[in-house]
Formats: C-alpha cells, structure tokens, sequence
C-alpha cells in the first residue's frame, strides 16, 4: 500500500485495539501481557487473518485489504458505523452499502453472539444476509461468508437455486417456503419507501421464481420470531432445533440462535458438532 492514507489506517488500527478489554472478546487479561488492549496476534485470529498479514496492516504496508478482510476487521475491533465507514475509506475501498454481506453489524448482538460460544448463533439482516456466524452455527449450517450480489440471501437462493433447499426435508419445504415469503413481506414493509434493496429484491424472485410469485400473490404477511426447525446435516442427518430471535430496534437484523428440540435426541447431536467441525453445507437457514 504505502499511501498517506494507508498509514493512518495501521495507526487507526492500533487505536481501536489498544481500547479493547480482552475479557470482551473472550480472551484472559493474565498477568504477563504487556498491552492494554488486543495484542496483534488477538486481533488476527478473531478477524481470521494471519498475524504477519496483520502485522503488515498496521505498518500500512502489504496489499490492500479485501472488503471481506475489512468487515471482518471492523467486527473484531468492535468499530461503531462511523468507525467502518473510516475504515473503508482509509483503505481505499467503497463503503458497504446497508443490507450487504459486509454490513455493520449492531454491536450489542455482536457481543451477545460472542457470549454464546457453545450454541449455534449468527447475525442475519432482514432479507435474511448472513453477517456473522459463530464456530457452532458453522458446524450446523456451513460457511455462509462467500456469497455476494443478489445470492448472499438465503431467500433468494432458496426460491432460485435447488441446492439450497437441501438444508431441510423435502417435506418442509412447502411451509418454510410461504414462512419465508410472509417474512420477507413483512420486513419490506418496515423498510423506507425511498428503501429499493428490497423491492429489486422481490422484482427479481417474481421474475425468475414462479412459485415466489404464487406465494407473493397470496399476500401473506409474518416475522419470524421463533420457529422448529428440522435440519438435514451431512454428516448428522436430521436435527431438530428451535429457532429464536432477537431483532435490532429498527428491524434491520436479528439475532438467530438454535437449541435443541425438546423431546429429541438433538442436544447429543448437537454436542457432536464440536467434534465433527465445520461442514460444507449449501446455505443459511434464516
């Protein structure tokens, strides 16, 4: 990089590490560290970069940082929506525009999503975007941070890529469809008029999905705030979970965690998820 610019980015960097508490992020303050704050190597892992790529960053040196790099910066450091906005601009990139995969994500659900580190948990925007996962929902549900455009909502690829309907039962596909429909009515119709993600959204799924355009039709209108769930894991098979909610003030994203379904044999299913690791699964439940 080398820039004026990309210089202030590596002491903008070291600014917003040196202000966080370890025990925030999940880390031991024990009684040899030597900063105030995340070390280098702290801020690596939880952005999973490598610590000399890192390192480089905050020299202002290396090549410049991918969108993806830049989110996942922006969340470890707990930057507020100004901080990102910075953040991006000093690194020569566009700022994400609201709803993207790399949106700012509320730092009170971030906090809560780190909080719940041995239950599957991620943050979604209303048009159901995965923002963030944590290590169980990865296991559960697989790595959903490579989608972009139009696909990085899971109702999208739902209704116009086979695929990612392999998540459930073929026999449930039929109610999480018209639940995703009313769903996503629902949470068009809290978005500003002048608000057209959504609506290019929509237009897009009546044109390419007939049976969106069915349901769209039949005006069912529905949050979803808590749901059972039965998955189809790879390795697994099929688990059932409840899932909850937790939405922003303003609607725009919500927390989803998933716990086991009482009466089923989904909490020891779910306990061997630690075990298994990540998988390769096609899509978000949302």
């Amino acid at each position: 990089m080398g820039s004026a610019k990309h210089t202030e980015l590596g002491a903008f960097l070291r600014s917003r590490r040196a202000r966080i508490r370890p025990a925030d992020v999940g880390f031991v303050h024990g009684p040899r560290r030597r900063v105030p704050g995340l070390r280098r190597d702290e801020v690596a892992q939880l952005a999973g970069a490598s610590v000399d790529y890192y390192n480089e960053l905050e020299r202002g040196a290396g090549s410049q940082p991918s969108e993806q790099m830049l989110a996942a910066l922006a969340r470890a450091l707990r930057l507020s929506a100004d901080e990102r906005d910075y953040l991006y601009r000093m690194a020569g990139r566009p700022v994400p525009t609201h709803g993207g995969p790399a949106s700012h994500v509320h730092p009170g659900m971030l906090d809560l999503l780190n909080r719940l580190t041995s239950t599957p948990a991620q943050v979604i925007t209303d048009l159901h975007v995965t923002l963030v996962q944590n290590p169980p929902a990865v296991a559960l549900l697989g790595d959903h941070s490579g989608f972009r455009g139009a696909r990085a909502s899971f109702v999208y690829r739902w209704f116009t890529d086979p695929g990612a309907r392999q998540l459930y039962p073929e026999a449930d596909h039929e109610q999480q469809s018209r639940a995703f429909v009313a769903d996503l009515r629902a949470a068009a119709a809290r978005r500003d008029a002048k608000d057209t993600e959504a609506a290019l959204m929509i237009s897009s799924l009546l044109d390419s999905s007939p049976r969106f355009a069915a349901l769209w039709a039949d005006h069912e209108v529905a949050l979803r705030r808590e749901d059972r769930k039965r998955l189809l894991h790879p390795t697994l098979g099929l688990i059932e979970v409840n899932c909850l909610s937790l939405f922003s003030e303003d609607g725009r994203q919500r927390l989803l965690w998933f716990t086991p379904a009482v009466g089923t044999d989904s909490a020891g299913l779910l306990d061997l998820l630690a075990v298994l690791g990540t998988q390769n699964v096609t899509g978000p439940v949302g």
